[in-house]
């Protein structure tokens, strides 16, 4: 065997073990611990802004009850008088607002807005609870009527809100 067949075989054995380590990190995971934590109640999200589009309910819950079930252990309870967690709102804005001004001081740019205050109960140490208003917002182009747009902005900006809103609650950020 040559010299330099001989130096590489050890390195080689040396990285053998390493091959099989790997740091990852899971940003998304809750922090809880299911020895204690079991159940959740997630309550309505009555819409309370101004502006009342009715189908943002639905899919603003939808879309934090599917994030709870992909990213937890916890079994999702109707009646919250028994939970280990409980969490419920409301939706306090939606509003829509110019942006952009182009050259002939019309928008070129709308922003569509909503708010959601939610209020996170731990009845096993409420340290942790959570009393606090989630704004996120999409902007589309002006010359869009917002019928056109409204259900693919509002599922983008629900999906932003919840996981705010789980990174602040069950996440524990």
């Amino acid at each position: 065997m040559s010299w330099s067949r001989r130096l590489i075989f050890p390195f080689l054995l040396l990285l053998l073990p390493l091959g099989g380590c790997r740091v990852s990190y899971k940003l998304n995971g809750s922090a809880l611990d299911y020895s204690v934590y079991k159940t959740i109640s997630v309550g309505n999200f009555p819409i309370r802004a101004a502006l009342v589009y009715a189908p943002l309910q639905q899919t603003f819950e939808n879309a934090m009850l599917d994030y709870i079930q992909r990213n937890t252990r916890l079994q999702t309870i109707v009646d919250g008088t028994n939970s280990d967690l409980q969490l419920e709102g409301e939706i306090t804005n939606y509003s829509l607002s110019p942006q952009a001004v182009g050259t002939d001081a019309y928008a070129t740019q709308t922003r569509l807005t909503i708010a959601v205050r939610v209020k996170y109960t731990d009845n096993k140490n409420e340290k942790n609870d959570v009393d606090q208003t989630f704004t996120a917002y999409r902007d589309f182009d002006a010359s869009m009527m917002l019928t056109d747009v409204q259900d693919e902005l509002c599922r983008q900006i629900s999906e932003e809100l919840v996981e705010l809103i789980f990174n602040s609650t069950l996440g524990n950020w």
